[in-house]
């Protein structure tokens, strides 16, 4: 899969970026030929949660709890995990975009900043409350990309955290306010399973699946087997196969090289070994004696 925040940092040409602490970037984007993925689907994942404001343009957002069709004057947030992207190759996508880190949050609410009620069931992508506060920090924001010299860290840090504030200050901004309540509050195990069950359908490495989780990856393997009783290999396999077989079941016209993708296997050919080696059947056996049961 491609990691979005690299993939921006490298390409220094198509894309303004102001680096703050070597964590955060701000990133403004709009010809049609700056375009990182030149497929129509792209498989995406980020380390670093980001929002952004679409000043053109659509894409849409596929994740594992649905679909999402972001076009010009959205605010979004993106808890940070992995995607699939849809594009349009008939126009740019222009957008400001910002990779947050869960602690410049933490670190910018603090443990007294009062939330909301906790709601539960978060969604990886949230709509931000528009408001006349929220549009004319991006305003403010515009100015910087227009002028040659390049805005101190300080100044960089500040907006950050405006942005942020602004944010939070909103009681509209519900289901994200929540999400700032677990990153400051929830228990580590809570956490960690959270990221596994949000990604597993997802072809990620262990080394993405901890960086995720902000530890090393001898400190995941440890964690993930204190919480979990068993390897990361062993634990993600079985999540992705039995993920396969409801939609082996559920959707049998759906192609069995689409189920493999969409079940986090790196290719059809394992997933088919794999599917066999645990149910004792062929993907394509088991869904005919599934339909034929039925």
């Amino acid at each position: 899969m491609i990691n979005l925040y690299e993939s921006i940092l490298q390409h220094p040409n198509y894309y303004r970026q102001f680096n703050c602490n070597n964590s955060l970037i701000t990133v403004f984007s709009c010809p049609v030929e700056a375009r990182l993925m030149k497929n129509k689907f792209s498989s995406l994942w980020s380390q670093y949660n980001y929002l952004f404001y679409v000043v053109e343009g659509r894409k849409i957002w596929h994740t594992t709890e649905g679909s999402y069709d972001i076009n010009t004057g959205d605010c979004i947030f993106v808890k940070k995990g992995a995607f699939v992207l849809e594009q349009f190759f008939d126009v740019g996508f222009c957008l400001v975009l910002f990779f947050i880190t869960d602690d410049f949050i933490c670190q910018t609410l603090g443990k007294k900043f009062t939330f909301p009620v906790k709601q539960t069931g978060i969604r990886q992508v949230i709509a931000l409350k528009a408001s006349e506060t929220l549009a004319g920090f991006f305003i403010s924001m515009a100015s910087y990309f227009s002028e040659t010299k390049e805005p101190g860290q300080l100044l960089l840090e500040l907006k950050f955290k405006e942005l942020i504030l602004t944010i939070a200050d909103n009681t509209g901004n519900g289901e994200l306010l929540s999400y700032f309540c677990s990153l400051l509050n929830e228990p580590v195990k809570v956490a960690l399973e959270r990221i596994m069950n949000e990604n597993y359908c997802y072809n990620l490495k262990i080394e993405q699946f901890a960086a995720l989780s902000n530890r090393s990856i001898s400190a995941f393997k440890r964690d993930f087997e204190a919480i979990f009783k068993t390897t990361p290999g062993k634990w993600l396999l079985e999540k992705r196969l039995l993920h396969a077989q409801a939609l082996l079941y559920n959707h049998s016209k759906k192609a069995i090289s689409d189920i493999s993708f969409d079940s986090g296997f790196e290719s059809l050919a394992h997933f088919s070994r794999s599917f066999k080696q645990r149910f004792g059947l062929s993907p394509s056996i088991g869904r005919n004696k599934e339909l034929g049961d039925s």
